[in-house]
Order: C-alpha cells, then sequence, then structure tokens
C-alpha cells in the first residue's frame, strides 16, 4: 500500500465523547451561576454508574445560604402570590390583627418537609444552571398543605433546543447520615419512573402552563406524550443525596440501576441541618417584607 506523501494533511483524532455527567447535566456551573459555590468531581460508581460529586467548603456555606434563600422563596410563592399575602396582611393590620392572624404562610416550617424541599429546590436549580434545561412550573407554589412533602417527581426539566425533545426526571433526598438505604430510594423512585414511561408530573405541568395563559409552551410539553410514541423523547434522570461529608460514599458503593441515562448527585457538607435552618431561618417574614 503506498504511503500518503510526506506533507499530506493528518486526519485530526475524533472529539473526545462527552461523559455521561456532561451528556446529562453539563459542565459544573461556574461565573455567578447557581451551583458555583460548590466545589464539582466527576466520578464512576463501583457499578459503572456516572456520578457528579459536589462539595460545599464550610467558608462557602454562607454563599450557598445567598444563593438558595431566594430559589427557595421563588418556588414556593410567586411575586403575585406575595403580594396578594400584603395586601391582607395590610388590611387585617389595620384592623388591629397580628401578622399571625393573616393566615399566609408559604414555607413550611416542620424540620423534615423543610429538608426535603431545599434538597429538591437544589437539584432543580442546579440542573437548570448546568444542563440549560428549563423548569416552567414551580411546583411547590401548587402544594395544598406547605407542611408535608409534595407528590410527583420531584423535578421535570424541559430541554426544547434540539432536535429532540428533552426531560430530565429528579429525584432528591436529605439525609443527615448518608446510607445505602438513602440511595436504594433514590434509585428505586428514578426505576419506578423509568419503567413507567412518560413521567407521572407530565400533564400537572401541562395544565398549569394553559392555566398561566403560556399556551406555546403548554403544548410543547403535552406533545411529549406523542413524540415518546414515536420514539422521539429524550429522558434523563438524576439523583441527589444532600449529606454530611461522607454523602459521596454510599452513592460510589451501592448506586446500581439498568438505566443507561443516569447520573446520580452527591451533594456533601459538614452541617447539613445548619445550611437548611439558616436558609429558612426568617424566610416567612422577608418574603413578606419584614426581614
Amino acid at each position: 500500500m503506498a504511503k500518503p506523501p510526506k506533507n499530506a494533511p493528518v486526519k485530526k483524532k475524533a472529539a473526545k465523547r462527552r461523559s455521561q455527567h456532561e451528556s446529562i447535566l453539563g459542565k459544573h456551573p461556574t461565573g455567578k451561576s447557581f451551583g458555583c459555590f460548590a466545589t464539582s468531581n466527576d466520578l464512576v460508581t463501583a457499578k459503572s454508574i456516572a456520578h457528579r460529586a459536589l462539595s460545599i467548603p464550610d467558608a462557602r456555606i454562607n454563599d450557598a445560604v445567598q444563593e438558595l434563600r431566594p430559589a427557595l422563596i421563588q418556588h414556593h410563592a410567586s411575586a403575585e402570590m406575595i403580594a396578594r399575602d400584603k395586601r391582607k396582611i395590610a388590611s387585617l393590620t389595620k384592623l388591629g390583627y397580628t401578622i399571625d392572624d393573616a393566615n399566609v404562610q408559604r414555607f413550611p416550617t416542620h424540620s423534615d418537609t423543610q429538608k426535603g424541599n431545599l434538597t429538591e429546590v437544589f437539584l432543580a436549580e442546579y440542573i437548570g444552571a448546568s444542563s440549560g434545561a428549563d423548569l416552567p412550573v414551580y411546583r411547590l407554589r401548587h402544594n395544598p398543605n406547605v407542611e408535608q412533602s409534595m407528590k410527583g417527581d420531584d423535578v421535570l426539566a424541559f430541554d426544547f433546543r434540539g432536535r429532540r425533545p428533552r426531560i430530565i426526571i429528579g429525584e432528591a433526598k436529605f439525609r443527615g447520615v448518608p446510607s445505602k438505604a438513602a440511595v436504594e430510594e433514590i434509585i428505586k423512585g428514578l426505576n419506578s419512573s423509568y419503567h413507567g414511561g412518560l413521567p407521572a408530573s407530565l400533564q400537572f405541568v401541562a395544565d398549569r402552563l394553559y392555566e398561566s395563559g403560556q399556551n406555546v409552551l403548554a403544548d410543547q410539553v403535552e406533545s411529549c406524550a406523542l413524540h415518546m410514541a414515536n420514539g422521539n423523547l429524550d429522558l434523563n434522570y438524576a439523583g441527589i443525596l444532600l449529606s454530611n461529608q461522607n454523602s459521596a460514599n454510599p452513592i460510589n458503593a451501592h448506586a446500581d440501576s439498568n438505566i443507561r441515562e443516569l447520573v446520580m448527585i452527591s451533594l456533601s457538607m459538614s452541617e447539613p441541618n445548619e445550611l437548611v435552618d439558616a436558609c429558612f431561618d426568617g424566610i416567612e417574614e422577608e418574603a413578606h417584607g419584614n426581614p
């Protein structure tokens, strides 16, 4: 076989394929994007599951609180909801009643609900910042009982920018101490969604969008059912365990699933309970203009 000319151009090697972490989540946020307060390390677990290990150093906890508090307010109450609350509070105050009499609670005070909601909000905001997918509906605004966790998918993020629509389904768990059982709960939830096909909360999202007059986006969300029937819909899955500094360990050791498009996330810090307390302390008053 003849050798190529001495000065013939050499074909460049194919670009390195993106890791599972990046194909689902994208790159870890930098700059002023949400989540930049955490360090990131992309790993592969003992069972070959993609795992993004995030950690918040003690020196960045205040930065995390500054990002999480407004996100928590946004997820729990719209500007219109807060405005209605303020009018109600002002009217009752003129009549001699207290703010408590107005009964305008928007945020949970039960510790377990706070922990679950904070983890869910972090996952939703992180997915949006890293992947560019959109969260069209803040589902916690529609919780009929703020003191209880809400049923349905923890996170549904949509990406309509590509040739094929994509949905990222998220499952979030908080544990003061990480464990194999917590990882298995996350995987069980994601496996259930995977085997169920279309996300259970898809119609809920579409209905809320129609109610708010966002008909074009609602049509896109609702059309995902048809795209799936035609084999033209990508479903990705992301689970997160927020816990102490050992959060990554049980994921690395025990995360196992047959879902191909899955990435696990650990979020570790020295005192996770203190983060929750700092994020929710006085948040009701802050949201209603009484910091």
